[in-house]
């Protein structure tokens, strides 16, 4: 009876598991990382989909490493990119002289884009990977320490 009572516990811990994360899949943004850090400090794939207003998902990464000063990488929404100086609460414009990224519109040919910047000791690269749906679009994006001496 014991052995029975402890299955079913395990079952329903399992579905309650399931069900959580299913819903986690149905956010509109997503991000899942895919890195052991041993190259890059972010790595991963970001998906920005439209929601319910028309409007596209946007991602704020608040980047705080040792060696660097903190800052802001913005995904989305749709195909835009962001870097800031600085970590902060309000919302920042992308088209504002404030963002390091330039252009931080990726022009999207053919269904094929791609950009790297290398930016204030950041090297950001983004590769369009279509989208598992049609209202989304998914991006790689790898984020790691600018190789180049000058930022």
């Amino acid at each position: 009876m014991m052995r029975q009572e402890a299955s079913w516990q395990r079952i329903a811990v399992f579905t309650v598991a399931a069900c959580l994360g299913t819903a986690t899949l149905g956010h509109a943004q997503l991000f899942r990382p895919f890195t052991d850090r041993s190259r890059a400090m972010l790595e991963g794939n970001w998906q920005s989909c439209r929601e319910a207003d028309g409007q596209y998902a946007e991602r704020v990464y608040d980047g705080r490493w040792p060696g660097m000063q903190p800052f802001e990488l913005h995904m989305g929404p749709y195909h835009e990119f962001a870097l800031f100086r600085g970590v902060q609460d309000e919302h920042r414009m992308h088209n504002s002289a404030e963002n390091l990224l330039h252009p931080f519109t990726v022009e999207v040919v053919g269904n094929n884009a791609k950009h790297v910047w290398d930016v204030n000791g950041i090297h950001l690269e983004v590769v369009l990977a279509g989208g598992s749906r049609e209202d989304c679009e998914s991006w790689f994006v790898t984020l790691s320490r600018s190789k180049l001496s000058s930022h």
